[in-house]
């Protein structure tokens, strides 16, 4: 599916990866420094007791996932799956449209 984009298109596309990239980075900064707060935290008030591990768990299988949609990777639904399924749509629609 051959798709040709003007100056101005291309510039927002690069624009939207470009802030998704921004996102990622402080989504990934924030994951640092408050998971390292949470183990200072937990160390400090119940070292018996390891807490931590759980939001540094949750939050980053959240921040993987970020990751892999924001630089591309996904090894069940990439651009190739895109471009069939949407292929596979057009032609089933058009199809039905003349029926």
């Amino acid at each position: 599916m051959e798709t040709n984009y003007n100056d101005e298109e291309r510039y927002y596309f690069a624009r939207k990866k470009v802030n998704d990239i921004k996102g990622f980075y402080g989504n990934l900064i924030a994951y640092v420094i408050f998971n390292g707060f949470f183990l200072i935290l937990n160390l400090l008030t119940s070292p018996s007791h390891l807490w931590f591990y759980w939001p540094l768990l949750g939050w980053g299988v959240g921040v993987l996932f970020h990751g892999m949609k924001v630089f591309g990777y996904s090894p069940f639904f990439g651009k190739d799956w895109e471009e069939r399924k949407i292929k596979e749509f057009m032609e089933k629609e058009k199809t039905n449209r003349f029926k």
